[in-house]
């Protein structure tokens, strides 16, 4: 696995270091050792997968408050996602801000995402599948969220969402929410 720092505070991207031949190739996508190794000392607890029917559905921005605040390792296992993570830790410095990745079936990255970020993507293909890998249990009296498109954070998504549901399209704006301290 080759561990790349993304730019915000604590976030990984992990690209496959894939051994390829004439039946196609095997990689590894997760090792405590290895995580381990680039200070990411994370037991993950749950896994979860969603389905997307449509390109061009959303889900997000999520994200869950102390004591149940989550790490995630998420990679795209079908199709194709516009990933965003936005810095919700209250004292940091980079709170409001906003990152973005493409993750795809073909490019097989993960993003390993730090305690005290929102999450959220949208679908760029039909049909599309994501794996989470969570350090802590859901936990719904400690989830939360912001709007997908708060002017405040100006995400610059692809395309706007066909696909939303009323909890996600109902959130409140990033200036009205519960924020996470810095670790």
């Amino acid at each position: 696995m080759i561990f790349r720092d993304a730019g915000l505070d604590g976030v990984i991207v992990i690209e496959p270091d894939r051994i390829e031949d004439e039946r196609g190739h095997f990689a590894r996508t997760w090792c405590h050792e290895a995580f381990e190794a680039h200070g990411l000392a994370i037991d993950f607890v749950q896994c979860n997968t969603s389905f997307n029917h449509r390109r061009g559905t959303l889900r997000g921005l999520h994200y869950q408050v102390p004591p149940h605040e989550e790490g995630k390792l998420i990679r795209c296992t079908r199709g194709r996602i516009f990933d965003v993570i936005v810095d919700v830790r209250k004292d940091s410095p980079t709170f409001g801000a906003w990152q973005d990745f493409e993750l795809s079936a073909k490019n097989r990255n993960s993003l390993y995402i730090p305690e005290g970020f929102a999450h959220g993507f949208l679908t760029l293909s039909d049909n599309t599948e994501v794996f989470y890998q969570m350090s802590e249990f859901y936990s719904p009296e400690n989830g939360r969220g912001f709007h997908w498109n708060d002017p405040s954070l100006a995400i610059d998504w692809p395309y706007p969402p066909q696909v939303l549901s009323k909890r996600d399209e109902s959130l409140p704006l990033l200036t009205n929410f519960h924020t996470l301290p810095v670790a």
